[in-house]
Formats: C-alpha cells, sequence, structure tokens
C-alpha cells in the first residue's frame, strides 16, 4: 500500500505565529506549506494537496472561516483547525459549515499536534477509507 503525504496548509498573516508554527510543525515531522491569506492559498491551489488546514479566524479580507465556506461551496472538503483570538462570535456558524477543530491563541503545541492528528483520522473517513 502507498504512503500517502500529509500536507498541512496554515494561512496566518501574523508572522509571530506563522514562523514558529512552522517550525513546529517540521520539528513534529509534518510537511507544512505557508500562506498569508485566504487569497494566496486559494490562488496557489494549494488546497487540492491539503491533508489538514490551520486558518487564523483573524485575516484581513476572508479570513479562516469565510475560506472553509469557499472551499466547501467549490467541492474542496478539507479538514479545518480555526485558531480564534477572543470571544468566538462564529462558532455556531463554523460548526454547521463543519469546522473539525477551534484553538484559541495562545495555544500549546501538543494542543495542536492532537486537533492535527483527529483532523487527519477525519480526513480518512471523510475520504472513505478505513
Amino acid at each position: 500500500m502507498a504512503h500517502t503525504l500529509n500536507i498541512i496548509s496554515v494561512v496566518c498573516d501574523d508572522q509571530s505565529v506563522r514562523e514558529p508554527l512552522m517550525d513546529m510543525l517540521i520539528s513534529a515531522g509534518c510537511v507544512a506549506e505557508l500562506f498569508r491569506s485566504a487569497d494566496e492559498f486559494l490562488s496557489s491551489k494549494g488546497y487540492i494537496s491539503t491533508s489538514c488546514l490551520i486558518a487564523d479566524t483573524q485575516l484581513p479580507r476572508a479570513n479562516g472561516l469565510d475560506l472553509y465556506e469557499q472551499l466547501i461551496l467549490s467541492g474542496n472538503v478539507i479538514p479545518t483547525i480555526l485558531l480564534v483570538t477572543g470571544p468566538d462570535d462564529n462558532r455556531a456558524r463554523a460548526l454547521q459549515a463543519g469546522v473539525s477543530h477551534f484553538l484559541r491563541k495562545p495555544f500549546n503545541n501538543g494542543e495542536l499536534l492532537a486537533c492535527i492528528k483527529s483532523a487527519l483520522k477525519d480526513r480518512t473517513m471523510i475520504r472513505g477509507r478505513p
């Protein structure tokens, strides 16, 4: 059986979050791709190879939830972890849309890695693999 490469795409405009997150993902053995905006992610077609999406809800223009909803509308179901700051007024909307996980900033690496592991398991179930 062929090994599937799991790519974790991170959409975050905050360099102080993005770079340490990238370092942590690499040190945990993940393949990570970074994007500064939802538009950059969508125009790169990164969604084609993404196994798990981590998106900030504090993005300019299209935030992480907007990005997730755009992906769903285009038929690209990607397990998504939303990074939230402060009160999350969109939690009900996100759960209704099918967002996998929420992480409140600041978060610890263990919490994020547990969410990624769960999201990758969700992805396997979505695609109908055991």
